[in-house]
C-alpha cells in the first residue's frame, strides 16, 4: 500500500514539477544554451533523486500522526526491539542516493568546467570581461572594438571569456546561457558559453559590490547570423549605430575615465551603452597586472621578516635580487613583458 503511494506521490511531484518549469521565463529554468541545458537536467535529476526519500518520509510522518492520533483505539505497541528489515531500508536506500548524486556530481563537474572548451565545429569568439564600479566592459581582442553593458555573438558560435575585474569583486551571469564565474582583481578567470538560438537575454552580477549594485546589468544578444554579427562589428568601427554613443579609441586614458565612478549612492544611474571603435591591443592584461606592482612599498608586510628588504631596504635603491621579494625596480618595458607573458599564458 505504502509502495503504490509513493509511487503516485513521485509522478503527482513530477508533473507538478514539469508543469512549473513550463511557465519558467528568462532564467537558468529556461535555458538557452546547450550549458544552461546541460545544467537544467542536473537540477531536476538531483532534486527527484531527493524526493525519493522526502516525500515518503512526509508522508509516513503524516500517516502516523494520523493512525495514531489522539481519540483512536490505535496503541502502537511493538513487540521487537529490532528489526534487520527496516534497518537495511533506512541506510541501504540513502547510501544509494548518495553514490549515484556522488558519481553524477564527478561526471557533471568535469563535463561542466567552464574552463574547458566547448566542443564544436566552429571556432570560439574571444571576449574578455571587465567588471566594474558599475558596470560591464567586453573587449573584442580579435576585432579590436569594446562595448560597455551590451555583449553581442552569433548564435550557435560557442563564445570563450576572460574575465577580470577593475577591483570590487563580482559574478559574471548570463542565467539562460549558464555557469556563473566570479571576477577579481589580478586575477584572470574563464568561462565557456554558446546560445543555441538567437534572443536578447539578461547579464548580470551575481555577487554584491556596492551601492549601484542594481544597475549592473547588461543585455547578452545573439545574432541570427554571424553576418548580422559581423555587420554589428563594422557598425561600431565606423561609429555608425544610430543613438549610440561612440567614445572613440579604448586606451589606458579612457579606460581610467570609464573606471571613475560616482559614491554618492542617490546620483547613480545605470551606465549607458557605449562603443569603442578601436582598443589598445593590451588593455585587458595591462589593468591585470597592474595589481602585481607594490610601487617599492608593502603595508601589509610592515613588521614582518620582509619588512627591511621591501619596504626600508632595496625599495629605495629601485633593485632587485634573486632572493628578494621586490618588485619596485620593474621598469616600464619588463612590465610590458610581464603583461605580455601573462596575457600568453591566459589565452593557453
Amino acid at each position: 500500500m505504502i509502495l503504490l503511494l509513493t509511487r503516485i506521490l513521485n509522478k503527482v511531484a513530477l508533473a507538478l514539477m514539469v508543469g512549473l518549469l513550463a511557465g519558467c521565463q528568462g532564467g537558468v529554468l529556461d535555458p538557452k544554451g546547450q550549458v544552461g541545458i546541460e545544467e537544467k537536467q542536473l537540477i531536476i535529476v538531483a532534486t527527484l533523486l531527493m524526493l525519493l526519500v522526502v516525500i515518503p518520509v512526509i508522508f509516513m510522518t503524516l500517516y502516523f500522526a494520523w493512525k495514531y492520533r489522539e481519540g483512536r483505539d490505535e496503541i502502537y505497541e511493538p513487540k521487537w526491539s529490532h528489526s534487520t528489515k527496516i534497518e537495511i531500508i533506512v541506510w541501504a536506500i540513502p547510501i544509494v542516493i548518495v553514490i549515484i548524486l556522488g558519481v553524477i556530481t564527478w561526471k557533471s563537474t568535469h563535463a561542466l568546467d567552464p574552463y574547458k572548451p566547448l566542443e564544436h565545429e566552429k571556432e570560439h569568439i574571444n571576449v574578455q570581461v571587465i567588471s566594474m564600479n558599475w558596470k560591464w566592459l567586453f573587449v573584442y581582442p580579435d576585432l579590436g572594438i569594446a562595448s560597455v553593458n551590451e555583449l553581442r555573438f552569433p548564435a550557435n558560435v560557442p563564445v570563450a571569456f576572460q574575465i577580470s575585474s577593475e577591483g570590487t569583486m563580482n559574478s559574471f551571469f548570463i542565467p539562460q546561457l549558464g555557469s556563473q564565474i566570479y571576477s577579481m582583481a589580478g586575477m584572470v578567470t574563464k568561462l565557456h558559453l554558446i546560445a543555441n538560438e538567437p534572443g536578447t537575454f539578461d547579464g548580470i552580477s551575481a555577487n554584491y559590490s556596492g551601492a549601484g549594485f542594481t544597475g549592473m546589468k547588461f543585455k547578452a544578444i545573439a545574432t541570427e547570423t554571424e553576418a548580422d554579427f559581423e555587420a554589428w562589428v563594422e557598425g561600431v568601427k565606423a561609429q555608425s549605430i544610430e543613438g549610440a554613443i561612440n567614445n572613440g579609441v579604448l586606451d589606458q586614458a579612457s579606460y581610467e575615465a570609464l573606471a571613475e565612478f560616482d559614491l554618492d549612492a542617490h546620483h547613480i544611474e545605470p551606465t549607458p551603452v557605449q562603443y569603442y571603435n578601436s582598443i589598445k591591443s593590451s588593455i585587458f592584461m595591462d589593468n591585470v597586472m597592474k595589481f602585481m606592482k607594490d610601487h617599492g612599498k608593502v603595508e601589509l608586510l610592515k613588521g614582518t621578516v620582509f619588512d627591511s628588504k621591501m619596504i626600508h631596504g632595496n625599495s629605495s635603491h629601485g633593485e632587485m635580487s634573486h632572493g628578494d621579494m621586490n618588485h619596485s625596480g620593474m621598469n616600464h618595458e619588463e612590465s610590458q613583458h610581464s603583461s605580455h607573458d601573462m596575457h600568453t599564458e591566459a589565452e593557453k
